[in-house]
């Protein structure tokens, strides 16, 4: 069994987005592929199993309708089944355009707040961000 992590990290990510393209919730593909939620939530975490493989991402990859070998075949470096891509985890992206769409997000989210207030909270999750080397 395959047991990078970035490897992993790419069935999860492969499995959120054909689950988010589907419009399911994680609870309502967790119901579908039969499993509890805390296996889709491993799953899409990208978690290096301990032991083996865990029956459950099979159950979950069948439920977003991916072929049987998708799964391995991901964790081997494919390509995720009908017309997925990888999306890199540090997209290119520039502060101006980042901070452009978290401050629409944040006047969209709140309404007793103003304009100043949101331009501050931007920055400070821009330098939040800057810290940890994502932009």
């Amino acid at each position: 069994m395959n047991r990078d992590p970035q490897a992993w990290a790419r069935l999860g990510q492969a499995l959120a987005n054909a689950r988010q393209a589907q419009g399911l919730t994680q609870e309502q593909l967790a119901v579908k592929a039969g499993v509890s939620l805390g296996s889709v939530q491993n799953a899409e975490a990208g978690q290096v199993p301990k032991a083996r493989m865990p029956y459950t991402i099979r159950s979950v990859a069948k439920a977003l309708g991916w072929p049987d070998a998708a799964v391995d075949d991901i964790l081997d470096g494919g390509q995720p089944p009908e017309g997925w891509r990888d999306i890199p985890v540090q997209q290119q992206i520039t502060a101006e355009r980042l901070e452009e769409i978290l401050t629409r997000a944040m006047v969209h989210a709140s309404d007793n707040i103003t304009g100043a207030e949101v331009k501050k909270a931007t920055q400070e999750a821009l330098d939040a961000l800057r810290r940890e080397g994502l932009i």
